[in-house]
C-alpha cells in the first residue's frame, strides 16, 4: 500500500520535469557553415568612397538567433559603423568594410563583434502555392505577404479579410519575389581577413555599393564557400 501511495507523486515529479526541459528548449543559431551567421538588412545605403569611414551604420536581424544562451528577437537592430571605404581606381580595387559592435532589442542588449560578409540572399520569383513560405521562415509556419501573425510566438497563419474570402485559396497566382533560402556569393567581390580577424570586401570591377533592400549576412569571421 505504501507503495502505491508514493507512485502518483512519482509520476507527477517526473513528468514536471520533462515539461520544464521542454520549455526551455530555445532555437538554434542559423551555422550553415559551422560559423554563427546573422541575416540583416541594412538602414542605410553605403557605397564604397562616398560612405565616409566612422559612418555610424544600423541593421535590423531578419531571424531569431540564439548567442551563448539568449535568444536575439528578430528585428533586433544592431549597431556599428563603417571601417574601411575605398572607391575602386585604375590601379587599386574598391574596398569596404562594416563592424558590428552592439545589439539592442526591447528587453535587452549585448555587446558583439561582427562584420559584413561577401554573403547575401537574393531575390526570386514565386507565384501561387509558392508564396506560402516567407523569407527565412520554416515551412512550419506560412508567409505569402497577405496575412498575419496574431502575436509574435504563435503559428496560427490568419489571412487579411478579403472580398472573395471563403471561395478558394486566398494565395494569389500573381508572380512576386521572396528572399531566397540559401545565401550566395555577391557577384565580383572577394572579401580579405586581417590579421585581427575583421573583414573587408574587395572588387576590382567596380565600387561596391550595399542597399537597403537586400539581406547580408554578418559573422564574426570570415565564411568560406561550401565544397
Amino acid at each position: 500500500m505504501f507503495t502505491r501511495t508514493m507512485a502518483v507523486p512519482t509520476l507527477v515529479l517526473s513528468f514536471l520535469c520533462v515539461a520544464t526541459v521542454l520549455g526551455q528548449q530555445k532555437p538554434e543559431s542559423p551555422s550553415v557553415s559551422g560559423i554563427q551567421e546573422f541575416p540583416v538588412v541594412l538602414q542605410q545605403s553605403v557605397a564604397a568612397g562616398k560612405t565616409p569611414v566612422g559612418t555610424k551604420i544600423q541593421a535590423r536581424l531578419e531571424l531569431a538567433t540564439l548567442v551563448e544562451g539568449t535568444v536575439i528577437p528578430r528585428n533586433a537592430v544592431f549597431s556599428g559603423e563603417v571601417t574601411e571605404s575605398v572607391a575602386k581606381t585604375k590601379t587599386d580595387p574598391s574596398r569596404l568594410a562594416l563592424r558590428m559592435d552592439s545589439v539592442q532589442w526591447k528587453s535587452g542588449s549585448i555587446a558583439i563583434k561582427l562584420y559584413l560578409t561577401a554573403w547575401f540572399y537574393p531575390d526570386r520569383e514565386v507565384s501561387g502555392q509558392d508564396l506560402q513560405y516567407g523569407p527565412q521562415q520554416p515551412a512550419s509556419r506560412t508567409w505569402n505577404g497577405q496575412g498575419q501573425y496574431p502575436d509574435a510566438n504563435s503559428k496560427v497563419y490568419q489571412p487579411f479579410p478579403s472580398a472573395d474570402s471563403g471561395q478558394g485559396s486566398s494565395v494569389p497566382d500573381t508572380p512576386t519575389s521572396t528572399k531566397s533560402n540559401h545565401r550566395v556569393l555577391m557577384k565580383g567581390i572577394e572579401s580579405a581577413s586581417g590579421d585581427d580577424g575583421a573583414i573587408a570586401l574587395v572588387s576590382k570591377q567596380s565600387n561596391i555599393k550595399l542597399n537597403k533592400l537586400t539581406t547580408y549576412v554578418l559573422a564574426p569571421r570570415d565564411i568560406a564557400p561550401s565544397k
